[in-house]
């Protein structure tokens, strides 16, 4: 006959059977939770690495096609002479050839260049306006000088005064210049980081979506593969007691 065990060692091994099931339960819990950590950690990284290039994306040097006008403008106030005059002009035109070129291989910057041209065709309308008044303050000149030799002085004045009002005119619309220009500048800037707000955004609600639906996806996926099992698991057989 077999030796029967004590009662007391059954239970010792039953009770060791659960501790290393304890423990190996433990042990997998542990490890799905560091696999869950490690797959946050990971994604989590991939999107500060995503938000720091879009940050250096935006902090590249910018070009400041909004300068252009700026010195064009401040070229035309310093001119003092009609060929200082036209040399601003050709500035501005050689600036306008450059930044229609710069519109086609740079269209995230479309609003400020178009701000730019616009600014610059009106500084060569303006260069060719204040030729027009060079010109007649130099007549008017000479006819001070020549009221000054046939001594009429008051003729004289009169025409000093005018000379002295129409420079004083110019030299406060010049300074206006600037300031439009400034505006335009700021506001194609304003624009420009509208827009290129909005598509992040846009960019970010897209990049959301998908992963909604993939988690969508794979949970359907989940289900119909736990609905298969469930049908093609094999049906038990009715067991018949013969004793009966």
């Amino acid at each position: 006959m077999a030796a029967i065990q004590p009662v007391s060692a059954i239970g010792r091994e039953d009770a060791g059977e659960e501790q290393q099931n304890s423990l190996l339960s433990q042990s997998l819990k542990k490890q799905e939770e560091s696999r869950a950590s490690l797959t946050e950690m990971i994604q989590d990284a991939k999107e500060k690495a995503d938000a720091q290039r879009e940050k250096l994306k935006l902090a590249k040097a910018t070009p400041r096609y909004g300068d252009a006008p700026l010195e064009a403008y401040a070229r035309l106030n310093r001119a003092r002479t009609q060929a200082q005059v036209s040399s601003a002009a050709g500035y501005a035109r050689r600036r306008i050839v450059q930044l229609e070129a710069a519109r086609r291989s740079d269209p995230d910057h479309a609003d400020q260049i178009k701000a730019a041209v616009g600014q610059l065709r009106k500084a060569v309308s303006r260069a060719g306006r204040k030729k027009l008044e060079l010109n007649r303050e130099q007549l008017a000149r000479a006819r001070q000088k020549r009221m000054a030799r046939e001594n009429k002085r008051r003729e004289e004045q009169r025409i000093k005064q005018e000379l002295r009002r129409s420079q004083s005119m110019r030299a406060i619309r010049e300074s206006g210049y600037i300031r439009e220009a400034d505006i335009a500048n700021r506001q194609a800037d304003q624009l420009t980081a509208t827009k290129m707000e909005l598509r992040h955004q846009a960019e970010q609600l897209g990049i959301s979506a998908m992963k909604s639906v993939d988690a969508a996806l794979q949970g359907y996926s989940a289900g119909a593969q736990l609905a298969a099992a469930d049908v093609d698991a094999p049906m038990e057989a009715p067991q018949v007691n013969v004793q009966a």
